[in-house]
């Protein structure tokens, strides 16, 4: 489904060959899929086109990020036009490089202003695929109320999260048969992915793939993460959640259903909304870490980057919105506004953000420190990496296998995706 923002197109005049023309483009491009996205990607794309003399359209992409990028490579297949500007994840600039246009010789520089290791991740064989969107991290909401109705403090630790969850579940189920302990996100996708490795790498059971390109997971701390994921299912967390995406468990969440919830930061605008059943009550806190030999907290890196369809009929124009879009002015305004973290460190400082955002300036290390999915180690071959991990993750959440049966075989599957080289 499309979202058209109309708005009264400018004429711009261009001299070429003597003759006079106005040429204003419709451009599309493609935000995301909640109504924060839609708010606060649609209107500002709508202004840089009533500023221009353009047309913009807004492409609403799949909720799944699975999903999109099997999309966008179709599309890439048949070098359709119909996406201009592109909303990419932070691990696909690898995967998707020799369809995005080089964005160096629009950006006059700009770039210098953002996270220099988030530039360098949309840099791939020296051309900046992207331009860093906003940034983003695993992170834990929980409800300040119900922590202080039952005495206790923001879980540090995975065995103290159950432990609290289980408490204030059995405690509100006395008047809400409905209410969960923990929701997260446990469907097979590319969601479940970031959720694991946040659970593995707080155990010290590394990031699946190292950034040699050794493959690393079979450990005793990695299985021992995914064991203890599996027994939250049917306990403190609904078995509905094994088809949960990040929609699924906010859903419940800010309908005033669960106690805690792992999520990123977009959830917390929502959440603080005017008609919210939970605005208030919200707290939100680092992610807490495992336990025994290496164990910390940790926080999946995410984050979105705008990216130009090497096939659009209209680049230079995309390319403008790209960088209008990205620019420090509309990240400001999302960041209040829709508690999109930015990319631009110096906005961190800004009153106005840590005012609407909390936790942005207090989790600031959460976000600069989080650990990145193995994309820029297995290039081409990460989606495969990612399905075959997120498939061994879902399988022990089913119980239908355990922690070390599911990495042993994980890491025959990845040597198979391998093979010489990555």
């Amino acid at each position: 489904m499309s979202i058209t923002y109309k708005q009264v197109a400018a004429g711009v005049a261009l001299a070429f060959g003597g003759l006079v023309s106005a040429h204003a483009a419709t451009i599309t491009i493609s935000c995301g899929n909640n109504a924060a996205d839609v708010e606060f990607c649609g209107k500002f794309a709508e202004e840089w086109g009533k500023k221009n003399g353009h047309t913009v359209k807004m492409y609403t992409p799949p909720a799944s990020t699975t999903d999109n990028l099997a999309l966008l490579r179709q599309q890439f297949a048949a070098k359709s036009s119909d996406l201009d500007v592109i909303m990419i994840d932070v691990v696909w600039p690898g995967v998707i490089k020799d369809h995005l246009v080089d964005l160096k010789k629009y950006s006059k520089g700009v770039e210098k202003d953002h996270f220099p290791a988030i530039v360098a991740n949309n840099t791939v064989d020296g051309k900046l695929l992207g331009m860093p969107w906003f940034t983003d991290a695993g992170l834990l909401f929980y409800r300040k109320d119900l922590l202080a109705k039952n005495g206790l403090k923001v879980p540090q630790t995975w065995d103290e999260l159950a432990a609290a969850a289980k408490k204030i579940q059995d405690g509100e189920r006395a008047t809400d048969k409905d209410f969960q302990g923990f929701v997260f996100q446990a469907k097979a996708y590319e969601g479940l992915t970031c959720d694991a490795l946040e659970w593995v790498y707080s155990y010290g059971g590394g990031t699946i793939v190292d950034d040699k390109g050794n493959i690393t997971i079979n450990n005793p701390q990695a299985a021992k993460a995914l064991d203890a994921a599996a027994s939250w299912i049917g306990t403190i967390a609904p078995q509905g959640v094994m088809n949960y995406g990040e929609e699924d468990a906010r859903g419940v969440w800010q309908n005033g259903k669960a106690a805690f919830m792992r999520n990123w930061p977009y959830a917390w605008s929502l959440g603080q909304a005017a008609d919210s059943p939970i605005k208030d009550k919200i707290g939100v806190a680092a992610l807490p870490a495992g336990t025994g030999p290496g164990a910390k907290k940790a926080a999946t890196l995410g984050g979105w980057q705008l990216a130009v369809n090497k096939y659009s009929k209209n680049v230079d124009a995309a390319a403008s919105l790209a960088l209008y879009m990205t620019s420090a002015d509309i990240q400001k305004k999302r960041a209040v506004g829709g508690s999109y973290n930015p990319t631009i460190p110096a906005l961190y400082k800004d009153g106005d953000i840590a005012k609407a955002n909390p936790f942005m300036v207090e989790l600031l290390d959460v976000f600069t420190n989080a650990a990145a999915r193995p994309a820029t180690a297995t290039g081409l071959k990460y989606p495969e990496v990612s399905n075959a991990f997120w498939d061994a993750a879902h399988d022990v959440l089913e119980k239908k296998s355990t922690g070390a049966e599911a990495v042993k075989k994980l890491e025959g599957k990845l040597k198979q995706i391998k093979k010489a080289k990555w």
